[in-house]
């Protein structure tokens, strides 16, 4: 099978996070579903979806944001009034896991979540994923229209080496150092050279020296 891990972005709506894309978000939610204020409530794992109705806000879909539409200019963006930004009823708020309600978690980067989850191996796992790229300081809730197009295409590298590990694929990349700081194509390279020592093989299109002398061919 070949794969394109391009830099196109991974979603047009705020609900879109890094979490939800890693499929990562369905063990934390069921976390939080087994909490005391959670089962005194009734609430399933679905009420700590900004996707569906039950927990979120309703003033925002879930967004955090309220939309301000610009007859002749973009438009604006405003901190929902309801939630504060915070995606989610009182109520859902009120459930907590270590300490924290399910927005700290969502505010929580990467790093911090590692640090979080420790006890939860398989969440571990595919949050290492982004580490391993370089994604530690991105938050777990960040709105995919925030990421950058590098951030994106990371993204999804950290999606392939996330689950079982991908063995007998090709994996195209077109200009993935575009825009990017050398110390995050060295990062970029460890990653695609992981890829390489699973048994697959990356097709990089590049103009980037540190990218070209890194290549068996």
């Amino acid at each position: 099978d070949a794969v394109l891990l391009d830099q196109s972005p991974i979603g047009k709506s705020p609900r879109s996070n890094p979490v939800t894309y890693l499929k990562a978000y369905d063990p934390i939610r069921r976390l939080f579903a087994e909490t005391p204020a959670a089962r005194s409530k009734g609430f399933s794992p679905s009420h700590f979806s900004f996707n569906a109705v039950g927990g979120r806000c309703e003033e925002c879909a879930g967004t955090g944001f309220q939309k301000i539409e610009m007859h002749f200019m973009a438009d604006i963006l405003i901190r929902c009034p309801e939630c504060e930004g915070k995606r989610f009823r009182p109520s859902t708020l009120e459930g907590r896991h270590r300490g924290k309600n399910i927005h700290d978690v969502l505010s929580l980067t990467v790093d911090g979540a590692l640090r979080f989850f420790s006890g939860e191996p398989s969440l571990v796992r595919r949050l290492e994923a982004l580490s391993r790229v370089g994604l530690g300081y991105i938050r777990l809730g960040q709105p995919a229209t925030t990421l950058s197009g590098g951030e994106a295409q990371r993204l999804k590298i950290a999606v392939q080496l996330a689950g079982k590990d991908p063995s007998r694929m090709l994996y195209i990349l077109d200009e993935p150092t575009t825009g990017l700081h050398f110390q995050d194509v060295a990062v970029l390279l460890r990653a695609l050279h992981r890829l390489v020592a699973l048994g697959n093989t990356v097709l990089v299109i590049e103009h980037n020296l540190d990218v070209v002398k890194t290549a068996d061919h």
